[in-house]
């Protein structure tokens, strides 16, 4: 499996790049972090809280896109929308994932997607994909955000490919080789399972609904969510061994995830 080890946050944290990627969670920094005991806390609860609205928006988003923006003739979108509230996650905020999802914003302006590039320090590479209204406002935004991290916007995607990323529901019908070959023939470019048995699934990026499509109809696998990802090239991923290093990235990634516009923030962080 290449790559599988790199960075991406697609709107969690964890750095969870949705996925593939560097998981860099508040707790690796235990024992090594300069922060003292009740900052670490704090970090890990405000960290368990931008994940869960990160999963929240994501998922309202994605049901909205797939299956339409009514609750009333989408069942799964009606049952995010009542677990959001459970939640507490905002009304407006709700809307506006709702919205995200039919490529506007709540005022019904059209949403354009903007893709930021910046190096970070240590040759750390980044890829942030996003929907907004104001093109020049949330450039400012994440160019100041940047920059209070010793970061520069400058062209990085060439040290990435561009994947699709495919998320199965787990299924006891579909495993090992069978699964594998299945893959192959349908022109997946990888396969794995996630921590929590989801079967994930990697494609070039105009082949994610067929090779989508062929998995279901041959091993009856239910689709979760699909996604186009930036996948770090195995030469340009960088490994991180400083533990400072790890937590500006964590921080930098709470701070990305709570600007609404942001939709995914990749790293080539080995």
């Amino acid at each position: 499996m290449t790559g599988m080890r790199t960075l991406q946050i697609t709107r969690t944290l964890c750095i969870r790049s949705s996925s593939r990627g560097l998981h860099t969670s508040t707790s690796l920094f235990s024992g090594h972090s300069r922060w003292s005991k009740i900052k670490h806390d704090k970090g890990k609860v405000d960290a368990s809280k931008t994940k869960q609205r990160s999963s929240l928006a994501k998922e309202l988003t994605s049901l909205s896109k797939s299956h339409g923006p009514d609750p009333n003739n989408n069942t799964r979108l009606a049952a995010a929308i009542t677990a959001a509230k459970k939640a507490g996650f905002p009304k407006q905020s709700i809307e506006a994932a709702i919205a995200r999802g039919q490529g506007r914003s709540t005022s019904g302006a059209a949403l354009e997607n903007v893709t930021i590039e910046a190096m970070l320090p240590n040759a750390i590479a980044a890829v942030i994909e996003c929907q907004t209204d104001s093109k020049l406002r949330l450039l400012q935004v994440l160019r100041d955000m940047f920059k209070s991290y010793g970061a520069n916007i400058t062209p990085t995607t060439y040290l990435f490919d561009k994947k699709g990323k495919l998320i199965f529901q787990p299924s006891a019908k579909a495993s090992g080789d069978e699964l594998l070959e299945h893959a192959i023939e349908a022109g997946a470019l990888d396969v794995e399972t996630d921590d929590d048995g989801n079967i994930v699934v990697l494609t070039e990026p105009s082949e994610v609904t067929s090779v989508g499509q062929a998995l279901t109809n041959s091993l009856g696998l239910k689709i979760e969510s699909t996604e186009l990802i930036w996948d770090p090239k195995k030469d340009s991923a960088v490994d991180v061994d400083s533990p400072q290093t790890l937590e500006a990235i964590s921080k930098l990634t709470i701070r990305l995830e709570e600007e609404p516009s942001v939709l995914g923030i990749f790293f080539n962080v080995a």
